[in-house]
């Protein structure tokens, strides 16, 4: 399984606008990322990824037995997509 440490870019963290992008593209591939209960949320769903409770600077891992997968899915969360 491919896994990556991203760092959360967007200035209010993984809340509504950005967990929609990142659950939009994260639909496209079957993949999680751990939650403090290390079991891991939904990464296709925008609710899901709000429960983390991540907000900017914090660090998540993106799992996935698609690297391609977990590279895209990293590489959101680590744009400010609110600009």
């Amino acid at each position: 399984m491919a896994s990556k440490d991203a760092v959360v870019g967007s200035a209010v963290g993984l809340h509504a606008r950005p967990a929609a992008l990142i659950a939009e593209k994260a639909g496209e591939f079957l993949l999680s990322v751990p939650g403090s209960d290390e079991e891991g949320v939904d990464a296709a769903s925008p609710l899901m990824i709000m429960t983390l409770g991540a907000g900017k600077g914090a660090t998540v891992r993106v799992e996935s037995d698609d690297a391609a997968a977990v590279d895209a899915i990293a590489a959101l969360i680590e744009q400010d997509l609110d600009a």
